[in-house]
């Protein structure tokens, strides 16, 4: 694990960097945190895919916050001045912010001798699951595979819903939704996969059955380790299908 920093529009972003334990070149992937920001665990599922073959970038998106790891950023969302901060923290990333960020995340890893390719995979979870989406709509030549896992509010009335952008992607998608969770209902799905269909992007959205929101991150309450390990297949086989060609 490398420690960078990443000059953007809005400052410095910090981030980390993993390359396959080979030192062989491999494919771009840029792994996005939750809500609760850079951790060890994150580092952990940097790491898992840097031996699976691809160079990732782990970037802190709430840089223009401070450095990671931030401050007070463990807690239950049962909190109601944690959930504050949390939910304070995650309205700072607009779609024009997420926009700056990802053009400054693409040309790093473009950058990079280690990187195979010029095309990347995006993974989003929990609030970056839409972060992802949009990453893949406003650069469709640049990222060939965007994954959402328990992604939260992909299809909503908002002007800037994610659901609202996938005919702009030229990738893949993939969507793993938890069936116990509030901030994704069935009505949302059905929306979602609607826009999917009506676009004619290339695309999966599946249903974990008996998961709750939080499902792939290990130290979650809601860590299911089946689904996890599912997450992980899903994932895998996506990249192989569309970073390595």
């Amino acid at each position: 694990m490398q420690d960078v920093d990443i000059k953007t529009r809005e400052g410095t972003m910090d981030a980390k960097l993993f390359h396959p334990e080979n030192q062989k070149p491999g494919p771009g992937v840029i792994l996005l945190t939750d809500a609760m920001g850079t951790r060890p665990v994150f580092e952990a599922m940097g790491r898992r895919l840097a031996k699976a073959g691809y160079v990732v970038l782990l970037p802190n998106v709430y840089y223009r916050e401070g450095r990671a790891p931030l401050p007070n950023m463990e807690g239950s969302f049962a909190d109601e001045a944690y959930r504050k901060r949390i939910m304070g923290l995650i309205a700072t990333l607009t779609p024009e912010r997420v926009i700056t960020d990802a053009s400054a995340e693409l040309d790093f890893l473009a950058a990079q001798p280690q990187v195979k390719g010029h095309r990347v995979g995006v993974i989003g979870y929990c609030m970056s699951g839409s972060i992802a989406v949009h990453m893949a709509a406003a650069f469709p030549e640049r990222i060939a595979a965007a994954a959402s896992f328990h992604g939260g509010r992909l299809a909503t009335d908002s002007p800037d819903s994610p659901h609202r952008v996938v005919g702009k992607v030229k990738g893949e998608l993939y969507f793993a939704h938890a069936d116990q969770d509030g901030s994704m209902p069935a009505e949302a799905i059905a929306l979602l996969e609607a826009a999917l269909k009506d676009s004619g992007v290339k695309a999966q959205s599946e249903l974990y059955t008996g998961a709750r929101h939080g499902f792939a991150v290990e130290g979650m309450a809601s860590y299911d380790k089946d689904a996890a390990e599912r997450h992980w297949s899903k994932l895998l086989e996506l990249f192989a299908r569309t970073l390595h060609a």
